[in-house]
């Protein structure tokens, strides 16, 4: 988000925080929202909104049925909620109290998903474990703690496709990006990532020969990836976190299913 528009709405009130509770309340049996069209509503709203905000990326507006008809707005890389006249800005998430799911993260991975057709595999380390008929990329950092976590979770994953991009944090990790390099210059880079976070060892080489750490850094930067580990699965929805196993192949089968529907629209 940019710094004016998160500085202008980084203060809610008590009239936010009330506004929020009952719009949680209304959620829990509100239908879905559906992304409008270029509706003479929407281009209006969204004329305001870049008057009332210079500068702010404004992506997708849709109109839901929460509260008698708010407006779902993508701002940079999260979602607001206003008013056709956008006189009032609710910053938060929406719940839908009896499922308990977060309303608000599960349209965002919807609106950012990612295409695979767009994504250069060959720039990946490709682990095929049992057919490999399913499929997940996973931007990961060696030194990452909780890209660890999930290393151990995802032994228990078959049938899978694992495509691990290089994403070394330089600022929290400064040798995450020369161990990366080593790992991929080694002779075998999925048994030197494997082996890596089992022994901490990386493979004894310089790391100069011909990599792809730049390009993956520059490409987990362009898909806004800040955090280490982020997923994407197979409908190419974005997930962070170092998930248990359970909930992993959960959300895996989740966007399975979603990614075949979306294949027939």
């Amino acid at each position: 988000m940019s710094a004016s528009l998160a500085s202008r709405l980084a203060r809610p009130s008590l009239a936010f925080l009330v506004a929020l509770l009952f719009a949680s309340l209304a959620s829990a049996q509100a239908p879905a929202p559906v992304v409008s069209t270029a509706t003479p509503d929407v281009v209006a709203l969204r004329k305001l909104l870049s008057e009332r905000f210079p500068g702010a990326e404004i992506g997708a507006i849709t109109r839901t049925a929460y509260l008698g008809g708010l407006y779902e707005v993508q701002f940079d890389d999260r979602l607001v909620y206003t008013d056709a006249k956008a006189n009032h800005v609710l910053v938060g998430a929406l719940w839908d109290t009896v499922a308990k799911t977060n309303l608000t993260d599960d349209r965002l991975r919807k609106l950012n998903r990612v295409a695979w057709d767009s994504l250069p595999l060959e720039l990946a380390i490709k682990k095929v474990k049992g057919k490999g008929e399913r499929k997940l990329v996973v931007f990961s950092d060696a030194d990452c703690p909780f890209c660890h976590k999930l290393e151990e979770e995802m032994k228990g994953l078959d049938n899978v496709t694992v495509y691990t991009f290089l994403f070394p944090i330089d600022q929290l990790h400064p040798q995450a990006a020369q161990k990366s390099k080593q790992i991929w210059c080694s002779a075998d880079p999925v048994k030197a990532w494997d082996d890596y976070f089992v022994t901490g060892k990386v493979p004894d080489n310089k790391g100069d020969c011909k990599n792809p750490v730049a390009a993956t850094q520059a490409l987990g930067q362009k898909l806004r990836i800040s955090a280490t580990p982020t997923m994407i699965l197979a409908d190419g929805s974005v997930l962070p976190g170092a998930l248990p196993l359970a909930r992993l192949e959960a959300e895996m089968k989740q966007a399975e299913s979603e990614a075949k529907k979306l294949a027939k629209k």
